[in-house]
């Protein structure tokens, strides 16, 4: 910087020094001190302790320089407003900084920094100040009393976790934590009154934070994280959102309740497990746009999600009345009319390819069921909660078209090798019976990529998984399972999700560890000392990653 430019407020300008009349009015130099001053986008390396000259300043930009460190004499700036230092090689910032009485705004994103300094949150004016794309492990816990901060973005750092005490900042309109590592948001944020939007994209939560306190929320963003379940009560709570973007996660569906939220105008659901929604959707008042490409969705053609959101909920609205109750429903009596207990859908045959006889306590499916079919090519069977000892051997004649089979909460105490002929066979749901193996037969499901055997009576890890290489999700929980082969899981490429929570593992071995394409591993309700609950409950990286140092 010229030196001259820090003498500006002392040195009388050079057409003052010739010959020239100037009247009192004329003489500037002599009547204000210089206020702003940009120097951005420049080659420096370093600026002067000489800006202390400037006492005037009230905006100092040196953003996009090379500066690697700033002089401590920015103390003494005490009219400074803003102050954008960003896009420079800054490690660190001086404490002098923190002696600014006026400071507003302060821009330090893309910058080194690993720390910020103690106490920065003496900076008690700042309404706004941007973090974001450095290298921030933790954040001061004197950021609490910032009680003016209107606008922080924290984006792009390395946070495992954000301090309970930011819920102080009671000023706080947008939070952007976008692309760190956060698993949890405390629950104490929900207390910050005046939050209206708040990003928390490309982290590693598991579940919705709970905001009941968040009555301005406006948007959530919350894509790109690890979300299986959307729980009814988060929602409850948010009833001023207008935005809420839950895409790429693994979220598997949408409760009801979702219709609480009824200022949304925006929901965008693409890239998750959904395979149903509820069909109450539609009523949302406000709803401008909807996205749900990339689901399993079953009740839904493809072609009818690309014509756009208006469509996609005149058709939920229209289904709302198709599911309602009344005379006028009653289906003509024909032949083809069974019992009034056992009333097959052949609308849902013919539309979504399902045939679904499900919670009717029965002891096996009507013949008419199957027959019911003909020719039509069913893909999702659906006869949970019934009271079937066996699978029912007439699905093997569904063999060319089905994808997903629901057996769930049945008495089933074997697998037949009926099963094993369904070589479309994607989705596999067992859960809640009574089966203790699975017979080997089952290799030839080669286009398995989920099976549910929560809640049955499994002793030892069914060897037949070891040997589906479409596999990508196990559920095994709450059986009696006592050990896992390590050698042959890590053989099975796809597997991200492994859920043997609530079984009889005495141990882990480390080797699990070298299964890195897991991105779900659920170990809580076992029997065995190590890892403990505190490695559990950081999630599966930090499993992984720890079974992995105690490999010998």
């Amino acid at each position: 910087v010229p030196e001259h430019v820090w003498r500006i407020n002392l040195d009388v300008p050079e057409e003052a020094q010739q010959n020239l009349s100037f009247g009192a009015a004329d003489r500037w130099w002599e009547q204000t001190d210089l206020t702003k001053l940009i120097l951005a986008s420049n080659k420096l390396q370093s600026l002067s302790e000489d800006v202390q000259l400037l006492p005037a300043l009230t905006m100092l930009d040196v953003h996009d320089n090379q500066l690697t460190s700033l002089p401590s004499a920015l103390g003494q700036l005490e009219n400074l407003q803003k102050l954008d230092v960003s896009h420079n090689k800054l490690r660190s910032l001086p404490e002098e900084l923190l002696q600014l009485p006026r400071l507003r705004s302060l821009l330090v994103q893309h910058n080194e920094l690993s720390q910020l300094p103690e106490g920065l949150g003496q900076l008690l004016a700042l309404e706004e100040l941007d973090v974001s794309n450095n290298q921030l492990t933790a954040i001061p816990t004197s950021f609490a009393l910032l009680v003016n901060l209107v606008w922080l973005n924290l984006a792009c750092n390395q946070l495992k976790e954000l301090p309970a005490d930011l819920s102080a900042m009671k000023s706080l309109r947008q939070l952007d934590c976008t692309k760190n590592y956060l698993e949890t948001v405390p629950s104490k944020l929900a207390t910050m009154a005046s939050l209206e939007q708040l990003y928390l994209r490309k982290n590693k939560l598991r579940s919705l934070p709970e905001f009941p306190s968040c009555r301005l929320l406006k948007e959530l963003h919350a894509g790109e994280n690890q979300i299986e379940i959307l729980d009814a009560e988060s929602l409850k709570q948010l009833s001023s959102l207008c935005v809420l973007e839950l895409r790429d996660n693994k979220i598997k569906a949408v409760p009801e309740e979702i219709t609480v939220l009824q200022k949304l105008e925006r929901l965008d659901l693409a890239n998750n497990d959904i395979s149903r929604l509820p069909y109450t959707l539609g009523n949302l008042p406000q709803l401008k746009f909807l996205a749900l490409e990339g689901n399993p969705l079953r009740t839904i053609r493809r072609d009818l999600l690309q014509k756009g959101t208006q469509e996609l909920l005149k058709y939920l609205r229209s289904k709302i009345q198709d599911d309602g109750p009344g005379p006028s429903e009653e289906p003509p009596v024909t032949a083809m009319t069974l019992p009034s207990q056992s009333k097959v859908n052949v609308h849902a045959i013919a539309t979504l390819k399902l045939l679904e006889y499900s919670d009717k306590q029965a002891a096996e499916i009507p013949a008419a069921v199957f027959d019911a079919v003909g020719a039509a090519p069913v893909a999702t069977v659906n006869f949970s909660k019934n009271q079937l000892r066996e699978i029912p051997p007439r699905l093997v004649e569904l063999k060319e078209s089905v994808c997903d089979v629901s057996l769930g909460f049945n008495k089933i105490s074997s697998i037949s090798l009926e099963l094993c002929l369904l070589h479309k066979l994607t989705h596999l749901d067992l859960r809640n019976n009574v089966l203790t193996a699975l017979p080997e037969e089952m290799e030839a499901l080669k286009r398995l990529h989920t099976i549910n055997l929560a809640f049955n009576r499994f002793k030892a890890f069914p060897s037949v998984l070891y040997h589906l290489p479409a596999l990508e999700t196990i559920l095994l929980s709450n059986n009696q399972v006592g050990s896992i082969d390590p050698v042959q899981l890590k053989g099975m490429d796809k597997l991200g999700t492994l859920d043997l929570q609530n079984n009889d593992l005495l141990q882990v071995p480390p080797e699990l560890g070298n299964c890195e394409n897991l991105r779900s591993l659920l170990l809580e309700g076992n029997p065995f000392r190590t890892p403990r609950a505190a490695v559990l409950a950081k999630g599966t990286a930090a499993v992984l990653e720890y079974l992995r140092s105690r490999i010998p």
